[in-house]
């Protein structure tokens, strides 16, 4: 019920929603779980395993019952928390895991028959009869499993990524990181201050306490609009900072239009890439239950979200409240709400010694055992130092102290440190380089000594920065001490229906975690996984410390001996659609064209994707009909003439540094360090477990200054293995590599007639020898030209900047056809490096070795390389492996990839086969048929025939074990 006088809403303009098909009335400034609770709606959803009803229990993110579907015209998106969605006009949402309805859910028979479905259950069951896993169980589980449910339709919303750079992120906009913002604004370093809250403030604007002689609310309006004012800072309101990375990185997401209605264009939400030279964690703290008897129902919330909802929302959760705790800030819950002129039925207080000054019934000592109303709370049991009571209650406040919200100190593997006067676990200093935690975040749990924390934070990281803090007064705030008494479960006799629930989200309770310890499970990842406790969409936040509790007393450990489990981004749920952001349709596999597409597209090439670039297939003449009579013509000329393909897809890396060349050694088998200046050299790259990576060449342009090729399939693979190997195991190394793809255009000139071509255009002609590279002056630009063939041919590739390609490309066309040349596409390219032997990834596919490829020789014996010593592992080389060979059929039939390879005379079968093909094309060059492809002990049965089947194309012939190389063997065309 709504509260007059309380509350931060705009209560002059209602808005409209539904949930569960019934229309309710809410206010600016709600959040569907408010605005809820003010209609007076309790049970707001079912729970995971047992389906009981559930209500709201949180005011914030950590809220775990509370999941809701928001239902759009076009999409539904589930599992959204209904303490953060905010309310809008036209809203619509519906209660999610039940059938058929929420106040009636069939499913709700699984609590009849809890006793059976304990923790670990599936582990133990559906195991016979063995058939009926998968057209029984399995169907019924997973048509169980999950919470909410999708659309079926493809997402409709957009999405955005962005990026930002700043001096400090303040990750939190209470108190603490309000005091460290200004501080650090007024100082003029470059500010980001998030929060995942729609209105900055923090629990300034849930208490009553005076902030500097003003209601925490004023004071908050007041900072802001100082930031707000300050051109360094910039204020992010919706936006939760989800993960901590290297080098000061962190995740945070947005949620630009999730708070109103669905408009065209605008953004759902924004992934940010955040890096900060600091950062000050002030996220505060989150409370805690109690596990006691059916403490679930719905009307049982946190002490902190039933003050939250009466001081920010104007909303009472109950008209006859009863608080249950074992420290003194819930107290202030009480206090609160009978100024508010709400009943507060009593106040149960743990604690012996607690004080007993409130205007209602104080019960110290007293625990609560048990509660009864099965949609909405109506009754709780309590036991006291003289006996039990009944006390007629619909909503209990319940509180077991706060635990800080450390989560994104823990993100590099940091762990947490126990605080034991507090109860609690505390951030371990320096976890995150360059991330401070402040306030309670911190463990400081009193407003006054947040600000003073937040203050000396930002004071830290400004002297880190090189700034000079401005000396900010500290306002007067509160500073009572954080009185508390632990308490994690309350005893209850044993039962088969009797349960004190910890994760709420997960139906884990705290017989699960005993019964998991009693079952050796006692580590602490163990008993996550056994029960499921803390893996639910909340990542257990409110229940993952109280179920540690519980287990370290069933082990017999402390709790800082039994530890946590860790902690892993996001902090909370992100949408898989705004971490791919751009990523839909055609932006999932981007179109990349060469600087030569229009010209090609004009000449009717079909367009093929080789590696997410689009090249030309062949290039049709009138008269053409098909593909083969392309390619065959394409061919034939770039061995009688002249041809030019756009080869700029190529991976291009450029390395430089006095250890380049030592680290070239590193990565390639063979050595690149007595390369001499303006030479190139073929490379071959292995895995760590010793199978190929990928092949290319590599030219040395300085003494310091390499250029790597690489294969078009796997250009951002090689560079994220250099990546890899100069972070892990050279870090220290004078070098620095980068990828130069798409900065230059560079063009392969192949045949008899190329030198002739390329006179024509260079100024002077190098005269360069095979395998050999030098700068070029290409009509008046500056350009590189290599003398290296993937033809087989006399062969040159010229680069130059991109800007210039297409000019370069139909240049080079027109001069070609004036002397019988012209352009080829992929099809003429891939027959000629197989006429020639050339690999490509169809054989070096990731499971090859430089022995099964005829390689094993450029593996040197002078120096050490990545996946060397993989490689000599026993089965990696000798007679048993599948080498490299050329098949020639002995008829004019075709061959086909993927066929495999049986010796003549066997049986076709699995345990018979001897190989397969990898690429194959008819040669016009030697008027048949070819194949390449990996045949058992194959370099020592050349000139032996060998049967080629593929059953699904109904291909059966003979084939002749050739050399892999059909076309001038010796290379006296490659070196003319």
């Amino acid at each position: 019920m709504r509260i007059e006088g309380k509350g931060l809403i705009d209560r002059t303009i209602p808005l409209g929603f539904r949930f569960d098909g019934r229309d309710y009335i809410g206010h600016p400034g709600d959040t569907l779980a408010s605005a809820l609770l003010a209609n007076g709606v309790k049970l707001v959803g079912r729970s995971f395993k047992y389906h009981r009803p559930r209500g709201v229990l949180t005011a914030g993110s950590e809220e775990p019952n509370a999941l809701v579907e928001v239902l759009e015209e076009r999409q539904r998106t589930p599992n959204v928390r209904a303490t953060v969605q905010e309310l809008y006009q036209g809203l619509a949402a519906r209660s999610q895991n039940r059938f058929p309805s929420l106040n009636f859910d069939l499913r709700a028979v699984n609590d009849l028959v809890s006793p059976f479905l304990s923790a670990g259950f599936y582990y133990k069951t559906f195991m016979w009869p063995r058939a009926f896993w998968e057209g029984l169980y399995e169907p019924l589980i997973r048509r169980a499993a999950g919470l909410g449910s999708l659309s079926g339709q493809h997402e409709e919303g957009e999405y955005e990524k962005a990026f930002a750079f700043c001096d400090l992120l303040v990750i939190g906009a209470g108190p603490t990181g309000l005091m460290a913002a200004l501080e650090a604004g007024r100082a003029g370093a470059d500010v980001i201050l998030a929060d995942e809250d729609a209105r900055m403030g923090g629990r300034a604007l849930a208490e009553t306490a005076l902030l500097d002689g003003q209601t925490g609310a004023d004071w908050v309006a007041q900072v802001l609009a100082e930031l707000a004012n300050l051109p360094n800072v910039r204020l992010m309101p919706r936006t939760s900072v989800t993960g901590a990375y290297d080098h000061g990185t962190y995740g945070a997401l947005e949620r630009v239009g999730l708070h109103l209605p669905t408009r065209p264009h605008l953004p759902r939400e924004c992934f940010w890439r955040i890096v900060a030279k600091r950062a000050i964690l002030a996220a505060g703290a989150l409370e805690r239950p109690v596990a006691f008897e059916n403490n679930d129902r719905p009307g049982i919330m946190m002490a902190s979200a039933v003050r939250s909802y009466l001081n920010r929302y104007g909303v009472a959760p109950g008209k006859r409240v009863t608080v249950f705790t074992n420290n003194e800030d819930a107290r202030r819950t009480a206090r609160d709400l009978m100024a508010a002129g709400v009943q507060v039925a009593a106040i149960i207080d743990a604690r012996p010694h607690a004080s007993a000054v409130e205007d209602c019934p104080v019960y110290t000592g007293a625990v609560v055992i048990g509660t009864r109303g099965r949609k909405g709370l109506t009754h709780i049991t309590v036991r006291h130092g003289g006996g039990e009571a009944v006390i007629e209650t619909d909503c209990l406040a319940i509180s077991g102290g706060w635990n800080p919200t450390l989560h994104l100190t823990c993100h590099m593997n940091g762990r947490p440190v126990w605080n034991e006067a507090q109860s609690a676990f505390v951030p371990a200093p320096g976890a995150v380089p360059g991330l401070a935690p402040a306030g309670s975040a911190a463990g400081l749990m009193s407003t006054a000594a947040c600000l003073a924390s937040g203050q000396r934070a930002v004071r830290e990281a400004l002297e880190a920065l090189g700034r000079k803090a401005p000396g900010l007064r500290l306002p007067v705030a509160e500073d009572a001490p954080y009185a508390i008494q632990p308490l994690w479960q309350v005893p209850h006799a044993k039962s088969l229906w009797g349960r004190a629930w910890l994760d709420f989200a997960n139906d884990v309770t705290v017989k699960d975690v005993r019964l998991a310890a009693q079952e050796n499970f006692a580590s602490v990842e163990h008993m996550k996984r056994y029960t499921t406790q803390g893996m639910a969409p909340d990542q257990g936040k409110s229940s993952n410390v109280a179920a540690l509790a519980v287990l370290a007393d069933a082990t017999g450990r402390s709790i800082p001996g039994t530890g946590t489990t860790t902690f892993r981004p996001p902090y909370t749920p992100v949408s898989i659609a705004a971490l791919g952001a751009g990523g839909k349709g055609s932006g999932f596999a981007p179109q990349r064209f060469l600087t030569s597409h229009s010209a090609t597209v004009e000449r009717g090439a079909p367009m093929i994707e080789a590696g997410l670039w689009y090249r030309p297939s062949y290039f049709p003449r009138p008269g053409e009909t098909t593909w083969r009579e392309a390619c065959d013509r394409e061919v034939r000329m770039v061995r009688s003439s002249v041809g030019v393909a756009d080869v700029s897809t190529l991976g291009k890396i450029d390395i430089q540094g006095a250890d380049a060349a030592r680290f070239l050694d590193l990565v390639y088998c063979n050595t690149f360090s007595t390369l001499p200046v303006g030479r190139v050299r073929y490379g071959l790259m292995l895995r760590e477990d010793g199978m190929v990576l990928d092949d290319g060449t590599t030219a040395r342009l300085g003494e310091t200054h390499f250029l790597m090729t690489t294969t078009t399939a796997a250009a951002g693979l090689v560079m994220r293995h250099l990546d890899f190997v100069h972070q892990a195991f050279c870090a220290d190394w004078d070098l620095r590599f980068i990828s130069v793809t798409e900065t230059w255009a560079q063009f392969a000139i192949a045949g008899p007639k190329a030198r002739a071509l390329l006179n024509t255009i260079l100024d002077p002609d190098p005269d360069l020898p095979f395998m050999g590279c030098a700068k070029v002056t290409v009509q008046g630009v500056q350009g590189r030209l290599f003398r290296i063939s993937f033809s087989g041919e006399e062969g040159y590739e010229i680069a130059v900047p991109a800007r210039h390609g297409e000019a370069l490309f139909r240049d080079l066309l027109a001069r070609a056809e004036t002397i019988g040349g012209g352009p080829y596409g992929m099809e003429a390219l891939n027959v000629l490096r197989i006429e020639k032997g050339f690999i490509t990834h169809a054989e070096i596919h990731g499971r090859v070795t430089a022995y099964d490829i005829g390689m094993e020789k450029m593996v040197s014996g002078k120096k050490d390389c990545i996946g060397k010593a993989a490689a000599a592992r026993p089965g990696l080389i000798g007679p048993a492996r599948e080498q490299l060979v050329g098949l020639k059929p002995h008829s004019d039939a075709a061959l086909t990839a993927g066929a495999h390879l049986f010796t003549p005379g066997d049986t076709v079968e699995r345990a018979q086969d001897q190989g397969y093909i990898t690429s194959v094309c008819y040669s016009p060059t030697l008027g048949a048929w070819l194949g390449l492809g990996f045949l058992k002990n194959g370099r020592a049965r050349l000139g032996e025939a060998i049967r080629v089947v593929d059953h699904l194309r109904g291909i059966d012939v003979l084939c002749e074990v050739c050399d892999p190389v059909f076309h001038d063997k010796e290379g006296v065309k490659l070196r003319a």
